[in-house]
């Protein structure tokens, strides 16, 4: 025996969920202005919010070369940052037009290198198809894309996969359905928490019963004003060890703004390691 005492069932969920970061889509007001880029983000990620990790959209990178993204690596190394979640647009895998697709595609493989050389924990890249559900073709696709890339992050280290962002993939049963077919260690979901079509039962609903798939997390100002602490239980009782991220969407007075949604979930987290809930 090494005679260290095992710990409480609850402790170590609470202290493995005891992390957070916040979206760089947050700032995309002072980045649309130019008062913002990615190493500005890091900046303020680490010595304004004392933040452990980034959450980059990749709205923020003017690049996928290599010389670019080792210098945005080596800027969350100098900072000992970890980065969170890599949130790839422009890649999704369904587009009807086929060389919006093969473009698409093209950017899923940058994105893909991009998220490796970042050292990113997880990647959302979206699944496409704009109506409430796929057809058989498109889901078929959707899903051997997905299988492709899911393959490629586990043998590098990390994981991918879709979120409850728009079209079909923001329905609970076409998320769950696609989870299911794709089945590989690889893929996990990334949660817009509330962010579901559907009535506030419905989505109230689907955020408990997408717990145990999440890889990673945005909380909006309207969760981060409301049932906060019951959507990061939610997350936490199913064991989650991803990090809570806020994001914000106003594009005005984001510092401010950001400031208080990490704030709110930083008291729910002190309120766990008090024992309060």
């Amino acid at each position: 025996s090494s005679g260290a005492e095992a710990p409480s069932a609850g402790a170590p969920k609470a202290r493995a969920s005891m992390k957070l970061s916040v979206l760089s889509y947050s700032f995309r007001g002072l980045l649309g202005e130019g008062k913002m880029d990615v190493f500005g983000y890091l900046e303020s990620c680490k010595y304004r919010y004392g933040l452990g990790a980034a959450d980059i959209w990749t709205g923020f990178l003017t690049s996928t070369d290599d010389a670019y993204l080792k210098k945005v690596r080596g800027a969350l190394r100098e900072r000992e940052l970890e980065l969170a979640d890599l949130c790839a647009d422009n890649c999704h895998i369904w587009e009807d037009n086929p060389d919006a697709r093969k473009k698409n595609r093209e950017n899923a493989l940058a994105y893909l290198k991009a998220a490796n050389i970042l050292g990113a924990r997880f990647m959302r890249l979206d699944a496409g198809g704009r109506n409430p559900t796929w057809t058989n073709e498109q889901f078929d696709h959707i899903v051997r894309q997905y299988k492709e890339y899911a393959q490629w992050a586990y043998d590098h280290g990390f994981k991918m996969g879709a979120e409850n962002h728009w079209g079909a993939e923001g329905v609970w049963a076409n998320l769950k359905k696609l989870y299911l077919a794709v089945d590989h260690p690889g893929f996990g979901l990334s949660c817009h928490i509330g962010g579901w079509q559907g009535t506030p039962e419905e989505q109230a609903e689907a955020d408990r019963l997408v717990a145990p798939w999440v890889c990673h997390t945005h909380f909006a100002w309207n969760i981060t004003e409301g049932p906060l602490e019951e959507k990061m239980r939610n997350l936490r009782d199913a064991g989650y060890q991803g990090y809570y991220s806020v994001e914000h969407h106003s594009g005005e007075n984001e510092y401010a703004e950001v400031a208080i949604q990490l704030a709110r979930v930083r008291a729910v987290f002190d309120r766990w390691r008090s024992g309060e809930s």
